[in-house]
């Protein structure tokens, strides 16, 4: 918190990295020689306070470090002794005789109460150490934990401060929650204040990663920590640790557990609000929905004093209208728990009394009590089934947990009717954790197969993409629904699904899904049997079935009410999809507008993240990049509030970034989502993670590595078997990475085997893709004239389709042919024409490469036009004086492609030594 009367120079956003702190810092330090840093406890002020020192060591400045502790409060000038001695014996020789005599008598007496002591010498004499030491260069003096001074400590610096040489440049790192700030005394009025913001989900992750943590655990402990770093951490281990170790079946949907290290970190960060706010801070914990209001009728009537206070904390925010949120999602589970039952009864009482929502009135009631009680049960359910139809399937399935609690033992059908019904909510919210609570309970009691396959079905449908660790509830699922066809078809159903998420193998999944149709049949479930015919029509799509469509249309001709199975793998939504593929894109809209409401109503969080997505994608492809771009936030924070598996998330999230906002983020994003969808083996979204990922690199002018990328991708749809390149659309930008990686001939026999394909299954958009590819192939072969029609007509046929990020893209792909042929307004043209629809598109990643300068990579030689791009950038490293080695390692090449390649250029220039070499590409 920024003390009064200081410049504030708060560092923008939650994903601020240590790089820009450090930075900031540095900057205040450089322009005003004094420097705040401030946060939450935990938040990194250390670890960004112990970089700047170590950055100012690297410099061969003197650094003084003080980071006094709690304990030194109570001891007068204890930190100031603590900073004399680290000061070398040198710099206190120089001193005078009463000046040292001070020090010395300080350094012997810490504990003594400071009577007697001349405190003037003394205060001189820390002035002329200072002086001294700064002397020969800079001293930079960082006072870590300055909360924590005591009070004379703090007179004799705030004096001492004053009287120092400018070359004496000081950091101040301060937790002030709760307590009044040190900062302003210290450094005076005006001081530059740099803020650590908390964590982003993707700095959590990187966190978790650092620390052999599953990186898909990000959005949940991230939304438990608050960004917090040191909390953040605490909750992995203590997931981990729940899980049986780092390397533990922990689930992305999973509350991290507030226990050990954990709770601890959370009840240090409790401890700054006071504690008159504690009871009303409780009451919030228990609510739902905490308000202002609220909390006064539930009994605080200085609700909004005392949480003006755990503010000023920074435990909570406030909303102007009175919505009350927690900063962690740890710290109101801590409460909870550090409350005995007594007080968390009263606490439930009370908010019973004071809610307005019938529903969660009930919620409180059930909660105040701990004893079975029939009618209460009753309400209970009778409440779930409300939020049933209010599409709030998590609270649903909370209830069905405890109306099952509160059951009578003399009630046990009514005990297993409610547990399948959470069971199944759990289910179609995507809340694994509650799913498998759900599932144990009824597995546990005399439960019917019926039941039985309910349950196993609902933690089937609950585990998202991580599907591959369910052989054994399957298998228990098959084994239990032997008698009846319908329950057998469901359970092959997820079979066929498992097969294509989890193996990655269509060809099974087709299989499972037509067997699911046969068993749907008999037992005379129309729905079962149009989401089987579904899978088979989604699985020929990408196997290049061409009587997928018929099939896709045998399914939509079959009654489809809202199914349990979810809209996501109804025949309405697959029509979308296949829509989308077709770049039939304002058809795809039109319907997903439709759905998205739908899909709100069920409650089902699976389903409304798919819409989602697609329309990110349909946005994005349509040039709304604002738009697609916003739909992709939604799709993320519902992923991290469900607990969805999140390496669909960060695909989408990366699909936005590399269209709307920054390449470096959408590679960030990428990388999640492939260490995301590895660790649930999760075969089809680590392809288009690694798709995103590569196209990335290839906009970067990373060739090598978008070549590398787009290779695994290449292998993972070959082992999938997929035919249909409109899936996925990797060949036509593996082409370009491998023209742009000097490999021709590697990108024209992929393009010779891909087109005739996409030209027979009728993919329009996906041929003119591999156009702009082949005519960068042609270009690098020297057929410029060709090449040059050859975009030209394909960013018309971009334009005519409606695509502008490709239209785009192909303009771009023409300035760069155009500059090779030394035709520099022609280059100079499509770059603008590129501009404009980058511009009226919102893609401002692209809009940035379409208004750089661009590189003279050719000179007067008349030879550097036969030059491929690969060989232009390598002649020029070289001919800047870089080594076979150096050039190698920033290519991502081996030094013998480097050697071979480097002789081409030189028969090509006409050249015999690297000095040659040089003077040619200067024009001399």
């Amino acid at each position: 918190m920024a003390a009064t009367g200081h410049a504030d120079t708060r560092v923008g956003h939650t994903n601020v990295g240590q790089r820009e702190l450090i930075e900031a810092v540095h900057r205040a330090l450089t322009t005003h020689g004094r420097a705040v840093l401030t946060g939450p406890a935990g938040a990194g002020k250390t670890e960004v306070a112990r970089a700047v020192a170590a950055a100012a060591e690297g410099r061969r400045e003197t650094v003084l470090r003080l980071a006094p502790e709690a304990a030194d409060q109570a001891i007068p000038e204890a930190a100031a002794a603590t900073l004399l001695a680290s000061v070398p014996r040198t710099a206190l020789e120089r001193l005078a005789g009463p000046q040292r005599t001070a020090i010395a008598r300080l350094r012997r007496e810490t504990d003594d109460p400071g009577a007697g002591r001349d405190h003037v010498a003394l205060r001189l004499a820390v002035v002329e150490v200072l002086r001294t030491l700064s002397a020969p260069g800079p001293v930079l003096l960082v006072l870590d934990n300055a909360q924590w001074l005591d009070a004379e400590s703090t007179d004799l610096l705030r004096f001492v401060l004053r009287l120092t040489p400018p070359r004496v440049r000081v950091l101040v790192a301060e937790c002030v929650q709760g307590g009044a700030p040190v900062a302003e005394p210290l450094c005076g009025p005006g001081t530059p204040v740099v803020h650590v913001p908390p964590l982003g989900a993707d700095q959590v992750a990187e966190l978790l990663l650092r620390h052999g943590l599953p990186a898909r655990l990000a959005g949940r402990v991230h939304q438990a920590s608050g960004g917090n770093p040191r909390l953040a951490l605490a909750l992995g281990h203590s997931l981990a640790e729940a899980c049986g170790g780092p390397g533990g079946a922990a689930h992305h949907a999973d509350t991290p557990p507030v226990s050990g290290q954990a709770r601890e970190v959370a009840r240090r960060l409790l401890a700054e609000a006071p504690a008159r706010a504690r009871r009303t801070l409780l009451l919030a914990a228990l609510a739902a929905r905490p308000t202002t209001a609220l909390l006064r009728r539930a009994g605080r009537p200085d609700a909004e004093a005392e949480l003006a206070e755990a503010e000023r904390a920074a435990l909570v925010t406030v909303a102007e209208d009175g919505a009350v949120t927690f900063t962690a999602g740890a710290l109101p589970t801590a409460l909870a728990a550090d409350a005995g039952w007594p007080e968390r009864a009263a606490g439930h009482a009370a908010l019973a009394a004071a809610v307005d929502d019938p529903v969660q009135a009930v919620r409180h009631r059930a909660l105040a009590v701990d004893t079975p009680d029939a009618e209460l049960a009753a309400q209970i359910t009778d409440a779930a089934a409300a939020c049933r139809r209010r599409g709030q399937r998590a609270l649903a399935a909370e209830l069905g947990l405890l109306a099952a609690e509160r059951t009578p033992v003399a009630l046990p059908r009514e005990e297993l009717a409610r547990l399948v019904a959470a069971a199944e909510d759990a289910g179609w919210a995507g809340r694994a954790d509650l799913a498998r609570r759900a599932t144990r309970a009824v597995l546990a009691r005399d439960a019917s197969p019926a039941q039985r396959v309910r349950a196993r079905l609902a933690v089937i449908d609950a585990a998202g993409q991580a599907l591959a660790d369910l052989d054994e509830t399957i298998a228990h699922a098959l084994a239990d629904a032997a008698a009846d066809p319908s329950l057998r078809a469901a359970v092959q159903l997820r079979i066929a699904w498992k097969h294509n998420i989890g193996d990655g193998d269509p060809q099974r999944s087709r299989d499972a899904a037509a067997e699911a149709g046969a068993l749907a049949k008999a037992g005379g479930d129309q729905v079962a049997e149009a989401m089987a015919l579904t899978v088979r029509a989604r699985m020929g799509r990408i196997l290049g079935d061409p009587d997928a469509e018929d099939i896709l249309a045998e399914a939509l001709a079959l009654p489809a009410p809202e199914v349990p199975l979810g809209m996501r793998n109804a025949p309405q939504y697959l029509a979308v999809r296949h829509a989308l593929f077709d770049d039939r894109l304002a058809d795809a809209r039109r319907q997903l507008l439709v759905l998205l409401p739908a899909v709100q109503r069920t409650g089902s969080a699976e389903d409304v993240f798919e819409v989602l997505r697609s329309l990110t994608e349909v946005e994005l492809r349509r040039g709304r990049c604002g738009a697609g771009a916003a739909h992709a936030r939604r799709a993320l924070e519902l992923t991290i509030e469900a607990g969805l598996s999140p390496g669909p998330a960060w695909y989408v999230a990366a699909t936005a970034e590399a269209a709307a906002g920054g390449f470096a983020r959408a590679a960030g994003y990428a990388r999640r989502g492939i260490q995301a969808s590895e660790e649930e083996q999760d075969q089809v979204f680590l392809s288009r993670s690694l798709y995103a990922l590569g196209t990335v690199e290839l906009a970067t002018g990373e060739a090598a590595k978008a070549v590398a990328t787009l290779r695994r991708v290449a292998a993972l749809e070959e082992a999938q078997q997929v035919v249909d390149p409109s899936v996925l659309r990797w060949h036509g930008e593996l082409a370009e990475a491998l023209v742009a990686a000097d490999d021709p001939a590697g990108a024209a026999e992929l393009l010779d085997r891909v087109t005739p394909v996409a030209r027979s299954l009728g993919r329009t958009t996906v041929v003119a893709a591999l156009d702009r590819a082949r005519a960068l192939c042609r270009s690098a072969r020297g057929e410029a004239e060709p090449a040059v029609a050859l975009l030209e007509s394909t960013a018309q046929r971009f334009g005519a389709l409606g695509l502008p990020l490709e239209q785009g893209r192909t303009l771009l792909a023409l300035a760069r042919v155009e500059r090779r042929r030394r035709r520099r307004a022609p280059a100079r043209a499509a770059l603008s024409a590129a501009a404009e629809v980058f511009a009226a598109a919102g893609a401002t990643p692209w809009l940035g490469l379409a208004r750089e300068t661009p590189p003279e990579t050719a000179a007067p030689h008349p030879g550097v036009a036969a030059l491929t791009e690969g060989e232009a950038r390598l002649a020029l490293l070289v001919g800047g004086g870089a080594s076979n080695q150096e050039a190698a390692a920033k290519l991502f090449l081996s030094v013998k492609t480097v050697e071979a390649r480097l002789t081409r250029i030189y028969q090509k220039l006409d050249v015999r030594s690297r000095a040659q070499l040089a003077t040619a590409l200067r024009g001399h």
